[in-house]
């Protein structure tokens, strides 16, 4: 048994990795076949960091064939790949045309015209030239990642789901991810459930194709009009039968596809399955024989030495095109007719679609769900051009006609990376369905406090806090007026408490190492009667003012906190801590603590505003969201979310805090000015009503610093 090739992803006790290294560990890919799609399929991988090996039954893993057709959704792949078709002599479609048998023009289209439409160009490629650089890129020693591996005379006996292929030599190599990429008569395909009996079929049609020098039919002035006009693609059109004729390389040559019925040209004793068969050139011209003499002379220039006849094969649609580490593309999932010129262009976008879902740093465990995803994004787009080839190869007069915008637009405005990109992302983001989410909402789940992009939580542990409270008694009145209904005091006494607290928090992971400040007003012994009858006491947060954008926007749509911004800082000289808020460089509050010191022995901190009563269960605050209406509509002024949250105290003692000072101040001082609504546009209205509230005593002040802090995830909606 043989490895692909020197495997790094095997997990821990396979080769001793742990999981933080096999984060960027590469996977290691078996491809059999390298056509166009499995060296593309190779490209992408390599791109994307992996180790890849390829496998052809051929001595030289040479394509074989003639023109192929580029569209622009090809094109721009092609280009991901690093190659420029123009470079190999790809010729741009600048025309195309459709004529009768007998030669009357039916249409002619400047496609030149609509070249702004499309991202990339439509191309007229060289089959051959087109391989020939795709294995140049997947193995040569530059370029991105590792060289991919090209194994030829590597004949495929069997292939296991599992991930291992079994050689017509005995040998036994095992991968990571199998990809079958092998063709039409694939092998691969038969490993998958419910394959069995699917098999290509004959779809009634054949073509004879062969290419010639562009100044052969140059010479001639018959056949000159048929290739004069450069980037030309030139169908003509009978009942059951058409001839194409298009440039390519650099328009040196002219390739040819003559399309009828099998019946008038496949020999008795020929399989179903011969393709490539030799023609007899006598046979392809009864077969157009009463066509316009321009177009027979110019196929009778063909050589007939290197004529071959075609059959177009087509086969039902497999039940699935993965399972657990193997994935097939192109022919060997979805055999094409070439009506709408798409084949190699779809094994493109399979290997651009696979590769896409397999980035550096799989983990072994994902693979199948990762395949699968792959054949989410790409199998009703595979098998619809499927659909459209078929409709467009159909004999005119039979079935429906073909909307050619429609399916051109389909075809050619499509770009399967990007697609695939936002399916996987839209793949992750659903394995966290409890994420956090927040506008703007199609980014995915927002970083934050809560959890990084990928959902998962926040490390707190080395987070710093320094928590400047104030306790104080005041008038139970004046703090009603700041309490929302089915609020009130729990007890009936005329004094009441409060806390005005002050936190610096820094090295936050969430903030990439940055801090930031809060401060708020916390009142303290409120009651709150929930919609059953029950009531609940706990500290009411009416209002919480930060210095940076981020806490406040996640703290508002994730929790529902009232934040608003001021700036807030701290100045400290000697025992002396000023602490100011402000607003565009006018500050409306100073809290002076002067004698700050006399520390006390270490006590574990419970909450921002100081350990509340042991009566009291958390923290309260009102989420309110106003609702998008005109000024004109009735609704305007009303809201999408109104509610109470509530932080338990009993979830946030679950949080790492370690106190490491507690500081006394000996006396502390608090200052509020509205100043007015020019200097305060937006906070006037709060700054004002907080400036009334009476200081009657000052029960505590202190400074509690440590490491740690909560991301408050606890927080939960009361009703």
């Amino acid at each position: 048994m043989t490895k692909a090739a020197p495997s790094t992803s095997n997990g821990v006790g396979a080769n001793g990795t742990s999981p933080s290294e096999q984060a960027t560990s590469p996977l290691n890919v078996l491809i059999v076949g390298a056509g166009i799609g499995g060296l593309s399929a190779a490209i992408f991988l390599r791109q994307q960091g992996h180790h890849v090996t390829l496998l052809e039954q051929s001595r030289f893993a040479n394509e074989l064939g003639a023109a192929v057709h580029m569209a622009p959704n090809a094109t721009g792949l092609v280009l991901r790949m690093g190659i420029n078709l123009e470079d190999l002599g790809a010729v741009p479609c600048r025309i195309l045309s459709q004529s009768l048998p007998n030669g009357k023009p039916m249409f002619e289209v400047p496609l030149w015209r609509q070249a702004g439409r499309w991202q990339h160009q439509w191309l007229l490629a060289h089959r051959v030239d087109l391989h020939s650089e795709l294995k140049k890129v997947a193995t040569k020693e530059d370029g991105p990642g590792t060289p991919a591996v090209l194994r030829t005379s590597s004949r495929v006996l069997s292939v296991s789901p599992e991930g291992s292929v079994t050689l017509e030599s005995g040998e036994k190599l095992e991968a990571d991810v199998v990809i079958g990429a092998d063709g039409v008569h694939s092998k691969s395909r038969y490993a998958l459930p419910g394959s069995e009996g699917i098999k290509p079929f004959g779809s009634g049609k054949s073509a004879f194709r062969f290419t010639m020098p562009r100044s052969k039919a140059l010479e001639d002035p018959l056949t000159r009009p048929l290739a004069g006009k450069e980037g030309h693609l030139n169908i003509f059109m009978g009942r059951d039968r058409r001839v194409v004729i298009y440039p390519t390389r650099n328009h040196e040559l002219l390739n040819f596809v003559c399309i009828h019925p099998t019946s008038e040209t496949q020999a008795k004793d020929q399989k179903a399955d011969e393709w490539q068969s030799s023609a007899n050139l006598e046979k392809m011209l009864e077969v157009y024989k009463d066509w316009d003499p321009a177009v027979l002379k110019i196929l009778s220039m063909a050589d007939e030495e290197t004529l071959k006849v075609w059959d177009l094969l087509d086969m039902d649609q497999l039940p699935t095109w993965t399972e657990d580490r193997l994935a097939l593309i192109g022919d060997a999932a979805h055999p094409f007719t070439p009506h709408q010129g798409q084949g190699a262009a779809q094994a493109i976008e399979d290997a651009a679609s696979l590769a896409c879902v397999l980035p550096l740093g799989t983990p072994l465990a994902e693979i199948p769900d990762r395949l699968k995803l792959y054949q989410k994004c790409r199998y009703e787009r595979a098998s619809n051009i499927q659909e459209y080839s078929r409709i467009a190869g159909k004999d005119m007069g039979d079935g429906p006609l073909l909307d050619t915008s429609r399916y051109t637009d389909e075809n050619f405005g499509y770009d399967e990376w990007h697609r695939t990109s936002q399916q996987l992302r839209d793949w992750k983001w659903s394995r966290t369905p409890k994420a956090y989410r927040r506008m703007p909402v199609v980014f995915g789940p927002f970083p934050g406090p809560r959890q990084d992009h990928s959902g998962n939580p926040r490390d707190w542990t080395n987070s710093t806090f320094s928590t400047t409270s104030i306790k104080f008694k005041t008038s139970r009145t004046l703090l009603e007026n700041l309490l929302p209904p089915r609020f009130k005091f729990a007890s009936p006494d005329s004094n009441c408490f409060a806390t005005f607290s002050f936190s610096a928090l820094g090295n936050l992971e969430w903030l990439g190492g940055h801090g930031y400040n809060h401060f708020g007003l916390y009142i303290h012994g409120v009651e709150y009667t929930k919609k059953d009858g029950e009531k609940v006491i706990g500290t009411y947060l009416p209002v919480l003012f930060e210095n940076l954008a981020d806490p406040i926007i996640s703290g508002r749509e994730e929790l529902g906190m009232p934040k608003v911004f001021s700036s807030l800082d701290v100045d400290r000289i000697e025992d002396n801590w000023n602490l100011t808020a402000g607003w565009m460089g006018s500050n409306f509050l100073k809290i002076s603590l002067t004698g700050v010191g006399a520390e006390s022995p270490p006590s574990e901190v419970q909450h921002p505003g100081g350990p509340p009563p042991a009566k009291e269960a958390g923290l309260f605050f009102q989420k309110y969201i106003p609702t998008t209406a005109s000024s004109e509509a009735e609704e305007r002024g009303q809201s999408d979310v109104d509610y109470v949250g509530f932080l338990p105290n009993e979830k946030e003692a679950k949080a790492f805090r370690q106190v490491e000072h507690t500081l006394v101040a000996k006396k502390a001082e608090i200052k509020f000015d509205a100043l007015d609504w020019k200097k305060l546009p937006t906070l006037h209205h709060i700054v004002e009503r907080l400036e009334e509230i009476p200081i009657y005593e000052v029960l505590e002040a202190k400074v509690v610093e440590g490491r740690g802090g909560s991301d408050v995830r606890g927080a939960e909606k009361l009703l």
